[in-house]
């Protein structure tokens, strides 16, 4: 029980990991099977990139804590701040506020002249559903990112996990995220003012996928409580976000290394 805690923590952090610059893209519960209560902390060592299309890396250390109650009230780093009406195990749905932390100029030379994409909430809604054992479909809408307030995200995806023995678990994610105009030229366009102190030429991005992620991890089973995690993702730019002047890699791997403890 404490193993699929822990795998659900963790990939959450590994889907974060992806997108440096924002909360978790999916709810994930985070209390064992038939409890109605619990929480997970954890530290993690990421490596990733500097931003969504950079080819410089950055590694960095990222706490987390999550904690979910019987009223489905939940909080979190990565969750957010939300409600879970559902009382199913195999189905969650709700709202809840997360967090875009925006991306800073200074965090690359090919950021200069761009400004800063300033942090914002989101507000959003939820919908998970188990259709057999080990398998869950993902889906949440995100709306309030950028400068302007209007970006709005679509996510999808698909997990799958297994024991490979009492102690080890296996899971994998497939996932993508849909970008509306506005969220896609905060993070992606070069307007006129910034083509003018960037040197880049204007750039336009239109709506649509943004990416696909697809990532592996093991989780082992320390003790009752803890648990060691490690996750690999894979992440490769679509559309007009691919085609932008920023993007110096159009794929980026993610490595993940984490210790938590369920309560």
């Amino acid at each position: 029980m404490k193993t699929i805690t822990a795998l659900l923590a963790f990939t959450a952090l590994a889907g974060a990991s992806g997108l440096v610059h924002a909360q978790s893209d999916f709810y994930r519960s985070v209390t064992p099977p038939n409890a109605q209560e619990g929480g997970v902390a954890s530290a993690a060592v990421l490596v990733g990139r500097e931003y969504q299309g950079s080819d410089e890396s950055r590694a960095r250390v990222l706490p987390n804590i999550e904690y979910q109650w019987s009223n489905g009230l939940f909080a979190g780093v990565l969750n957010g701040v939300g409600y879970n009406g559902s009382t199913q195990p195999d189905m969650a749905y709700g709202v809840r506020v997360t967090a875009d932390f925006g991306r800073k100029e200074r965090r690359s030379d090919a950021l200069r002249g761009l400004g800063d994409v300033d942090p914002r909430p989101e507000l959003g809604a939820f919908f998970n559903f188990s259709p057999t054992r080990g398998v869950t479909l993902n889906s949440s809408v995100r709306y309030g990112s950028g400068n302007e307030r209007k970006g709005l995200l679509v996510d999808l995806g698909a997990r799958w996990s297994t024991s490979l023995s009492p102690h080890l678990r296996f899971g994998t994610t497939l996932a993508t995220t849909w970008s509306n105009t506005d969220y896609a030229q905060a993070y992606f366009g070069i307007d006129a003012v910034q083509a003018a102190r960037s040197g880049y030429a204007r750039f336009v991005p239109g709506s649509g996928f943004r990416d696909v992620r697809l990532g592996a991890s093991l989780i082992y089973r320390v003790a009752p409580a803890w648990s060691l995690a490690g996750s690999i993702t894979c992440s490769e730019l679509l559309g007009d976000a691919r085609r932008s002047p920023i993007v110096r890699d159009k794929s980026a791997l993610t490595a993940v290394v984490a210790l938590g403890y369920s309560f």
